[in-house]
């Protein structure tokens, strides 16, 4: 279920040549253990060496920077063109850059965007407004991209070398991880793992998704977002598995269409398009002004990075959501949004706010480190109203959107929630 994977099969189809599969390992960078310790060995990675095994495509474990590994597996293995995945981050947009910069002249090299259904640079030229503004253009364009793959062949052209046997344990050693983030245990990585978490979904949880995906406590959320940020789980598989569905749950059916794809690709569309995703310049200019007239308001309460990581506020709703996301990986997308207001609130400033919520979610969260959690209902768009519009103003958030323990109190049973994720 990979477009860049399929695309460089139909070349290698067409020239008569052997498909191989690289993944540069980069040893430094945000890993967890529960993400990189699978099953059957520590790394997983999609699609996996067995599965290429079976489809007669060499799988190569490269170890280090794609720019220092990547263009002297290329010389080496005389390959006559290279394809790959697209990320709008920063970080994944300068590896591909380098690694163009390093290749032979006569070495094609070609970008698809599997990552999202419509590709971001044809879903829209420029930087969008709201999802009102590129809701249209998305599903202008979802009958020509949501479509069923096609089914990756076992490749007939035999490679000329075999690829080297991989010592998964030595992989995982020189991972320079961040051990002190602890394993989850509901969550199990790999394609097949996250096909069930999705199958689950359909059967148990989408007929609640358009009534309880604000609500905490109930069990309606797809969950699926780890899955969909290392590529394990396509989300063009989930929307084609779950639009199967929409007669009998329309309003779940199409509430999820919009989270998964409009706004997801929302989120990427604005990483693609501002440098400044990560960063309060990134703002739109009234955003930025109202949180600059506000920066010396007296804040209610300040907190030091530690005090949040920790779970040690005044708020036992906060300290929940924290405590949630330390232990699962994984806070509750409505939460997602109170939890960065309330940094904005106990916080010296916007940019530390931004600055510390950013650290949090991509230190915690399975899907931390994605255009989504940088924009999405988390940290822009909590603290500085990105694809919102401005409110009736008030100290510290000036017209960005408030919101309170009151608010949620009216929403959901917030003494539950406090008492499943008590310190």
């Amino acid at each position: 279920d990979n477009w860049a994977f399929l695309y460089a099969q139909r070349l290698a189809l067409k020239q008569e040549l052997p498909l191989h599969v690289c993944f540069c390992l980069v040893p430094k960078g945000w890993w967890w253990d529960g993400v990189c310790r699978g099953a059957d060995h520590p790394v997983v990675l999609s699609p996996s060496p067995q599965e290429c095994a079976e489809l007669n495509i060499p799988f190569h474990l490269l170890l280090g920077y794609a720019k220092d590994v990547l263009p002297v597996f290329v010389v080496e293995h005389g390959v006559g063109g290279l394809v790959t995945d697209f990320c709008p981050l920063r970080l994944p947009r300068q590896w591909v850059e380098d690694v163009r910069e390093r290749l032979p002249e006569d070495v094609p090299f070609a970008q698809v965007d599997a990552h999202n259904i419509v590709p971001c640079w044809v879903a829209s030229p420029k930087q969008e407004y709201s999802a009102r503004t590129i809701r249209g253009k998305i599903h202008a364009q979802l009958p020509e991209f949501l479509t069923e793959f096609p089914p990756v062949i076992r490749h007939p052209y035999p490679p000329s070398c075999p690829a080297e046997p991989i010592a998964w344990e030595a992989c995982y050693s020189s991972l320079q991880v961040d051990r002190a983030v602890k394993e989850v245990e509901w969550a199990t990585p790999g394609t097949a793992a996250g096909l069930a978490v999705l199958q689950s979904f359909i059967t148990e949880r989408l007929k609640s998704f358009g009534s309880h995906r604000n609500d905490p406590n109930k069990a309606a959320l797809s969950n699926l977002s780890p899955w969909f940020h290392f590529g394990q789980v396509s989300t063009q598989r989930a929307i084609l598995e779950v639009q199967k569905h929409r007669d009998k749950y329309k309003d779940s059916v199409d509430s999820f269409v919009e989270e998964a794809v409009v706004r997801r690709e929302l989120a990427e569309n604005f990483c693609y398009y501002n440098e400044n995703y990560d960063s309060v310049q990134g703002a739109y200019d009234w955003a930025q002004t109202t949180l600059k007239l506000h920066a010396k308001d007296k804040r209610p309460f300040l907190y030091e990075l530690q005090d949040l990581e920790q779970g040690a506020t005044h708020d036992p709703l906060w300290n929940a959501a924290q405590l949630q996301m330390v232990r699962e990986g994984k806070m509750h997308g409505f939460l997602r949004m109170y939890w960065a207001k309330k940094i904005l609130e106990w916080t010296r400033s916007p940019e530390e706010a931004l600055r510390f919520a950013i650290y949090l979610n991509d230190r915690y969260e399975l899907d931390g480190r994605d255009p989504n959690g940088y924009v999405g209902k988390r940290c822009l768009w909590s603290i500085c109203g990105i694809h919102d519009q401005g409110w009736a103003e008030r100290a510290v958030f000036g017209k960005i959107r408030y919101m309170n323990y009151a608010g949620c109190k009216r929403k959901f049973d917030v003494g539950q929630f406090e008492r499943r994720y008590a310190p």
